[in-house]
């Protein structure tokens, strides 16, 4: 089972290599504002890079997946109910279709270097990079198999809480990460602080909010992840998001940086104006300013998603400078158009500084002659 589980880890670490790789190459296929210019090029780079996933996928996982889908679903079987487990099943399912029509198409492989082979490839892609994202799931779940330790007794429990409590509210628990185990519970660990001691704690629930509990203290980090429940993968912000193995191409924009310098360079009020209006355009090729916005707009829907005290607080704040900033996107449009409306230049008494520009020899000047050194008289004692 561990060799199982490790395969499928690894190749996710190896799509990741690949995805940075042919990342890198598709950048010099694009212009300075992402617009892909060099097509033929993109194209070769992707054609590699499903070469190589289809390749790292039949060598790692396709003679093992349909082990591992039947080992993650034996481990959902005996999981409590929770309100992941139907989105769970219905994600082991989706991988058993992709497996089945990889392993389908490596029984039927193409002519080697053959177009009919890079369309094979290509057809694939999807499908590998849907196992590169979410065949995780299939691991931690075929992981489930390790038994957790004994955890605190009720009474040590109450003790324990009611220390870490006190200790939390003079500012003495340091969090350190959370995660979800299989059963839904939030799991965080925290280091108590106690007379120049760290004791790593374990607690269950939300530190923010009333009813969490500690279940375990130990004397380091590695010691908790031996005796608590493993991980989970984490959820997404929107159920129908892309993977990061397929993302869509990105949208042209012009950099800030670069209105920056169409504004100090300016001579006319049309050409500044032009400048913030490109910062605040909505749409397709929506300005910084506007994707600003939207990135707040994002951060605060995943604070809210978090389903904590803090993410519900954080979530209202990101919201309120959301809504702040559209303000601003809209009075600095506005005074844009005014400001090109103005028609006006600067005037010539701002004259630019003359550069200072070394004076150099003549081309057929000779080089000055080096200076003569005489050769000191030797002393005699």
């Amino acid at each position: 089972m561990a060799d199982l589980v490790s395969r499928a880890r690894g190749f996710r670490l190896r799509m990741a290599v690949i995805d940075r790789e042919i990342q890198t190459a598709l950048d010099t296929t694009r212009d300075r504002y992402g617009r892909t210019v060099h097509h033929h090029a993109a194209a070769a780079a992707r054609a590699r890079r499903n070469e190589a996933a289809v390749s790292e996928y039949a060598a790692h996982l396709a003679p093992h997946g349909g082990h591992l889908l039947e080992a993650a679903r034996r481990a959902l079987d005996t999981l409590p109910p929770a309100r992941h487990i139907t989105a769970w099943r219905e994600l082991l399912g989706a991988l058993d279709a992709s497996h089945a029509e990889i392993v389908r198409a490596l029984e039927r492989p193409a002519e080697p270097g053959s177009a009919a082979e890079r369309e094979q490839h290509s057809a694939l892609w999807p499908q590998v990079a849907f196992w590169a994202e979410h065949g995780s799931l299939a691991a931690d779940l075929a992981d489930q198999h390790h038994q957790p330790h004994a955890q605190l007794i009720a009474g040590e429990r109450e003790i324990w809480t009611e220390r870490v409590q006190a200790a939390r509210r003079l500012g003495e628990l340091d969090l350190i990460e959370s995660w979800y185990v299989a059963d839904g519970r939030r799991i965080t660990l925290a280091y108590l602080i106690e007379d120049d001691t760290d004791t790593v704690i374990a607690l269950a629930g939300d530190p923010d909010a009333p009813g969490w509990e500690v279940i375990g203290h130990f004397g380091n980090e590695y010691a908790a992840g031996q005796a608590l429940p493993r991980p989970v993968p984490p959820g997404v912000l929107r159920a129908d998001t892309t993977s990061r193995f397929d993302r869509p191409e990105p949208v042209p924009e012009r950099p800030l940086q670069e209105l920056l310098r169409d504004v100090v360079e300016a001579r006319t009020a049309g050409d500044v104006s032009e400048a913030l209006l490109s910062a605040t355009q909505t749409g397709y090729d929506a300005g910084p300013m506007v994707r600003l916005e939207h990135l707040l707009d994002a951060a605060a829907a995943f604070s809210h998603a978090l389903d904590t005290v803090q993410g519900q607080r954080l979530g209202a704040r990101l919201g309120a400078l959301s809504r702040q900033l559209a303000f601003l996107v809209a009075e600095v449009h506005e005074t844009a158009e005014n400001l090109g409306a103005t028609v006006a230049v600067l005037p010539p008494h701002r004259a630019p500084k003359s550069p200072r520009v070394r004076s150099r020899p003549a081309l057929d000047t000779t080089p000055p002659a080096p200076p003569v050194h005489t050769a000191s008289p030797v002393r005699r004692l």
